[in-house]
């Protein structure tokens, strides 16, 4: 390959390259700010999972949708555990609903 073409290329994918990190193919984040204030809210109730010391918890996945509805999931040892969770999420601030597929299961 020719240098100036190399050199072409690289300044063409440095062109293109901001606009690439911003595609999202949700629906829900059509714009930025909704993507940080989803964030946000994912990040409070995650680091406030991590706080409670239960080793499961830690392991329940996060989704927050644009209008501040937060899904979560994953594997938890107790119902106590998943009732946990869903009340911690419950109790952050910018949500507006909870949707638990969170799974009881004992063995791990």
């Amino acid at each position: 390959m020719k240098p100036i073409s190399l050199a072409t290329c690289f300044i063409l994918a440095s062109f293109l390259a901001p606009v690439i990190s911003f595609a999202d193919t949700d629906s829900d984040r059509s714009h930025p700010g909704a993507f940080v204030s989803d964030s946000v809210i994912t990040t409070k109730i995650k680091a406030k999972l991590a706080d409670e010391k239960m080793g499961t918890l830690g392991r329940v996945s996060v989704d927050t949708d644009a209008r501040g509805a937060v899904v979560l999931s994953g594997k938890v040892r107790s119902q106590h555990e998943a009732d946990k969770a869903v009340s911690i999420a419950r109790s952050t601030e910018g949500v507006t609903s909870v949707t638990s597929t969170l799974v009881v299961k004992m063995d791990d």
